[in-house]
Order: C-alpha cells, then structure tokens, then sequence
C-alpha cells in the first residue's frame, strides 16, 4: 500500500479501503477500515497521493510523542553491546501531493492506542504504550499494523543491567519503509536509572525509502537527534 499515487483511484489492502473519485467537479475521499470512515472532498483537477508509515502516536488524537515498548527483560553484562530487535505500532499517513507544498489528508491505524506513565505522578511523562517479544533476527510482520525497531544497547556501567523496556521521543524519529517499516536505535545505560534513547536516520535493508513524516508536514521544527534521556530506568 505505501507509495505514490494518481488519483482518481481505488485501492484496497487488508481492512483497509481507499477511493478517491470525481463528482460534480470536485475529487470525493473515502477511507475505511475497522475503525470507521472517513469522508473528505478535494479541489483540484487531480494529483497524486502519497501513502507513507508515520509517527505512532497521533491516533486517536495526539496525547504524547512519546512512545514506550515493552518486552521480554534481557540481562546486559558490563562494558558490553547487545543488538536485538522489537516490533513497534504503524499509523499511516495519506498526504496529497500537488502544486505547493503537500499536506496531510488522513491517518489510519489498525492497532488500538494504549498508554501508560513512564516515570512518577509528579514528574513523568504519557507514553504511547506497546509490548513486543524480543528477537534475535528481524521477524516478519503484518506491515499496516507493526514495524521493526533495531535497538543496540550498550551497557556502560560497571554492573549487571536488565533492560525492559524503551521510551522514544517521536518527534525525531526517522522511518524507512519497503514491503515493511523499520527504524534503528541506540541505547546507553550509564546506571539503573539513567540511559539515553537515540534513534539513527539509517534504513535496516537496501531499497528501502524514507517515510513522509507529520512533523515535516507540519513544518513542526525537527530537533538534531539529541538522545532522550530515561530518567526513570530501563528495567522493572
């Protein structure tokens, strides 16, 4: 489903039904999917839809950019790096291309939000919250509903770290996709309670392209990818 297209057209993936059509002068959107409908009208003469994986954490609205990953905890020893890989949740942006800049249309997701607090009442933050198993190898996935994060850890302390979890900031997070959607990040534990979260601007595979992502589209001021900090702990 992800790519460019012409419109007026008609696509239809999974649970997930896309048309665009003219009527009456005017371009009529309809999407539907298992969790409802969506009716919009176009102007124009035509153009081109672009359908892209984007942040997840904007569906149904946006209560954070943050979002948090459970998984099975992996013991890290001292002075050491460990690379696996976890599966995070897909929203899909579609974005209409055409004389000036382009903008957002619509956002799909088939993976209901959950959320949760990272951190205490006082002082924490509303993550987007999601679990995974853990893998030793990129797994296979259904491409509308997961994506695939390599997370590299590295343990810098001078213990024995558990790690369970990864809180990231999505408003610099880089996306690539081809028949699925990855992204890669780094993860330094400096102690129990601190270790910092950076995501890499790098795809896991060859031929795959860059997403169009909400905080472009926006124009929303993209920060340098300066690592998020877990103030609260990477474990239990």
């Amino acid at each position: 489903m992800f790519g460019e297209y012409d419109y007026p057209f008609r696509l239809e993936t999974g649970p997930i039904r896309i048309e665009i059509a003219e009527e009456e002068g005017f371009f009529t959107y309809h999407r539907s999917s298992d969790h409802g409908e969506v009716h919009k009208i176009i102007s124009g003469k035509g153009g081109k839809i672009v359908i892209s994986p984007v942040e997840p954490v904007n569906l149904p609205e946006e209560v954070t950019k943050y979002l948090e990953i459970r998984f099975t905890p992996i013991a890290i020893e001292p002075d050491s790096v460990q690379e696996f890989y976890l599966k995070f949740p897909i929203e899909t942006g579609i974005f209409l291309k055409g004389k000036g800049e382009g903008g957002i249309l619509d956002i799909v997701g088939l993976t209901r939000p959950k959320y949760s607090l990272y951190g205490t009442p006082d002082d924490g933050i509303i993550t987007r919250y999601y679990e995974s198993p853990l893998y030793d190898r990129i797994p296979a996935c259904e491409a509308l509903r997961e994506g695939v994060l390599s997370l590299t850890v590295r343990n810098s302390s001078r213990g024995w770290m558990e790690v369970s979890r990864v809180v990231i900031d999505c408003s610099s997070l880089s996306l690539y996709y081809n028949d699925m959607v990855t992204m890669a990040g780094q993860m330094e534990i400096f102690s129990r309670e601190i270790a910092d979260v950076r995501i890499d601007d790098r795809p896991l595979m060859k031929d795959m392209r860059p997403a169009n992502l909400l905080s472009k589209a926006r124009k929303t001021i993209i920060p340098d990818k300066i690592p998020f900090t877990m103030e609260y702990g990477a474990g239990e």
